[in-house]
């Protein structure tokens, strides 16, 4: 996104700060000590049949062998606070970038037989998101059914011409909670409610999900591993990750999507097969957590709860980050008892006021234990952390009050340390590329900087 689109942004967004002020998130500073979980987690198999519990114990014990986590008492913790189930028998391919993301999406698009379901925050009007319209007016007028849902603030720049096209080629598309009141369809107007998800599900057995949107930015992510100092300060790629999931844990994308339609009071999807058979085709147990304004704060407490049981290592990376409260604590409490607490934050950003809000909290955390290093040549905008190098989470989700309280979000909770070790290994690849901010060094910021981080902090506080 722009530096001018997002000025085109601001008075939205102060508004929507304004609308904001009263939510609050809820307690959880002790929720892995407050739940009642089940002796054993609920684990799904690909026929939606329940595994036995000693079938589950099993399961659950062989993955997390060699853990710190005891994954039992984290599965069950996890599924008490989210009502959210495991699901068995999934392949789960980590996307590291857009041009990676975008390649393997354009082939699942172009392989479609039946039907293509896109849910994305932005859906940009440039040579990629050209090019991404044009292969679903195809598939539409080859007999696949298409739906789209896009929000109508990310996509607040792009002509609507741009959606009228695809609309009289037959593709069926919603606009997220119009900005326009004249537009809307239920009886409150809630601009402050957007949906931050990006989501792309295929035949019903092909999910993908994460932080990347349909923009052209994600064309040039892969510049990042350039080392050249000649780049253009306002040409730098994007740096971002996905998921690709395929096997039962599809079903579970294609309901949240429907779900969504449904709730914008939108036309009756058409008719299609958008629940297929769906045979185990890995070994990937997937938990896959959503969450939505005035919902049950899922990823929410997902996040906090693995935070919470961690025993060696909280790995996150992520492109909007101003915890609340609880969240820093939790985080200092793990530091506290030797837990290896890395965050990797973006060196530039795309929002400088969410930029300078979280570097106000950089002084609790570089005492509190909590080691920071700002990724540099590229705009940081992935959303993910690996815990214990076995319980990782991918998705659309930040780590800032608007996505915890006002977004509808979706993230992947993977379960096991075959995954968890590529996330670490794209993890210490980031590292690589980064810049440790030192306790010493951010006290040598100037004064410039602390006043925006002040003032940004104090803006934020009404979020």
């Amino acid at each position: 996104m722009t530096k001018r689109r997002m000025r085109s942004y601001y008075p939205l967004i102060l508004l929507c700060w304004i609308i904001a002020a009263c939510a609050s998130l809820p307690n959880v500073k002790n929720l892995n000590t407050e739940l009642t979980p089940a002796a054993t987690p609920k684990v799904i198999t690909g026929k939606g049949a329940v595994l036995s519990v000693n079938s589950r114990a099993a399961l659950l014990n062989k993955r997390w062998a060699k853990s710190g986590m005891d994954l039992k008492t984290q599965a069950a913790l996890e599924e008490a606070a989210t009502g959210v189930p495991l699901i068995k028998g999934n392949k789960v391919t980590l996307l590291f970038d857009g041009p990676q993301t975008m390649a393997e999406m354009f082939k699942a698009i172009s392989e479609a037989r039946s039907s293509i379901n896109l849910e994305t925050y932005i859906f940009d009007q440039d040579p990629l998101g050209l090019k991404f319209a044009d292969m679903l007016i195809a598939k539409q007028q080859a007999g696949v059914t298409v739906n789209v849902i896009y929000d109508s603030v990310g996509t607040i720049g792009v002509p609507q011409a741009f959606f009228d096209r695809m609309r009289a080629a037959g593709v069926h598309l919603v606009a997220f909670n119009p900005v326009n009141p004249a537009k809307l369809r239920g009886d409150e107007w809630k601009i402050n409610n957007r949906d931050h998800r990006k989501v792309l599900i295929v035949d019903g057995k092909t999910a993908f999900t994460g932080g990347v949107n349909i923009s052209d930015t994600y064309a040039k992510s892969s510049l990042f591993r350039s080392k050249s100092k000649d780049k253009d300060k306002d040409d730098v790629g994007w740096r971002d990750t996905h998921v690709k999931v395929e096997g039962p844990a599809v079903a579970a994308f294609q309901w949240l999507f429907i779900r969504t339609w449904a709730q914008q009071d939108a036309a009756d999807l058409p008719d299609g097969n958008y629940f297929p058979v769906l045979s185990e085709v890995g070994d990937k147990l997937v938990r896959v957590v959503a969450s939505e304004p005035g919902g049950g704060f899922e990823i929410y407490k997902a996040y906090i709860l693995a935070i919470q049981e961690a025993k060696k290592s909280i790995h996150i990376t992520s492109a909007y980050f101003v915890p609340d409260e609880q969240t820093v604590a939790a985080l200092i409490a793990a530091a506290k008892r030797g837990v290896d607490v890395k965050v990797v934050l973006p060196g530039v950003s795309d929002s400088g006021l969410v930029f300078h809000a979280g570097h106000a909290l950089y002084d609790q955390l570089l005492a509190g234990g909590i080691r920071i290093f700002h990724l540099k040549l590229a705009v940081l905008h992935a959303k993910t952390a690996v815990i214990d190098g076995a319980w990782s989470t991918v998705g659309s989700t930040n780590i800032d009050m608007r996505s915890f309280l006002h977004n509808s979000e979706l993230n992947v909770v993977v379960l096991g340390d075959s995954f968890g070790r590529e996330m670490e290994n794209a993890f210490q690849e980031d590292l690589r590329d980064s810049e440790e901010i030192t306790k010493a060094k951010w006290e040598a910021r100037p004064l410039s900087d602390r006043i925006k981080e002040w003032s940004a902090r104090f803006m934020n506080y009404w979020l």
